[in-house]
């Protein structure tokens, strides 16, 4: 009688597996393994809204946004729950950070911040007050450009 063995080859499990060692952290070398959450930004009349997906955080008790030398940081921690349990694993877990650049007018009084359903929401407002570009007019002309080379006001 013969044993017949079946394997059954997973091209995405060998992928990954590269690329953990290809990542590794070197002897001596700490690195960091965390996840990036996704986020965009969008435009409400004059305020920005930043939403980033943050399933399965406490909000309350890992999550900080903070307002810092004009940037807005979102900075946290999914925490993995689960000890001992094996298995193939696609969640990322660990520490996050995500930076947006705020404009010049904008003080941390005008920063709030919601969770709801798995979403961090933050409303900068009035971010897109001075949105708007001041139009400078131009003069043309022999006369007014002589007295402005002069120093003198333009007519």
């Amino acid at each position: 009688m013969s044993t017949v063995s079946l394997w059954r080859w997973d091209p995405f499990a060998e992928f990954d597996g590269l690329v953990r060692e290809a990542l590794a952290p070197r002897r001596g070398e700490v690195r960091e393994r965390g996840f990036v959450p996704a986020a965009e930004v969008v435009r409400r009349e004059q305020d920005a809204v930043v939403s980033v997906e943050l399933p399965g955080v406490d909000a309350a008790r890992d999550v900080a946004v903070e307002v810092h030398a004009g940037r807005l940081v979102v900075r946290g921690e999914r925490r993995d729950e689960r000890s001992g349990e094996r298995g193939r694993r696609e969640l990322r877990y660990g520490a996050f950070r995500r930076e947006f650049v705020l404009p010049d007018h904008v003080t941390p009084e005008a920063v709030t911040a919601t969770y709801d359903a798995g979403i961090l929401n933050v409303r900068v407002a009035g971010a897109f007050a001075d949105a708007e570009p001041h139009r400078v007019p131009i003069t043309t002309g022999g006369a007014e450009r002589a007295a402005v080379e002069k120093g003198e006001p333009a007519a």
